[in-house]
């Protein structure tokens, strides 16, 4: 079920620094991305193994702005799987005792496919997203 390693994601306070420094470092880094169903502001920086994704605060209700406060420098927020199926997995992952966020039906997430997160209490205290390859 469980494929490749989409990308990292990482809460930060200052998004336009942020990116500067992996550009800095020759990474190509996306524009800004404004996700209101989220709550959140993203920048992909391309490796080429696997992205980065840049969080940022969107909108008064972002769950970015209380990581932030508990993390002001930022840090690592969750990690992204690719799954064949959202559906199935999201049943699979149902069935393992797990917890799916929200109303437990998959969401568009940055890349225009159905997400789905995983709550980080059934998964060894990290947040796991899980997005359709």
């Amino acid at each position: 079920m469980i494929g490749k390693l989409n990308h990292v994601a990482i809460a930060v306070p200052d998004l336009v620094a942020a990116a500067d420094q992996y550009r800095g470092l020759g990474a190509s880094v996306s524009a800004p991305q404004d996700l209101a169903e989220h709550g959140v502001t993203v920048v992909f920086v391309e490796l080429p193994n696997t992205k980065i994704e840049l969080l940022h605060p969107f909108g008064e209700t972002s769950p970015i702005t209380s990581f932030l406060d508990k993390n002001p420098s930022g840090g690592i927020h969750h990690l992204c799987f690719e799954v064949d199926d959202i559906k199935a997995a999201s049943a699979r992952i149902v069935e393992t005792g797990a917890r799916i966020l929200g109303d437990g039906q998959p969401k568009i997430g940055a890349h225009g496919k159905p997400v789905i997160f995983v709550h980080p209490k059934d998964f060894q205290g990290t947040l796991i997203e899980f997005e359709q390859a």
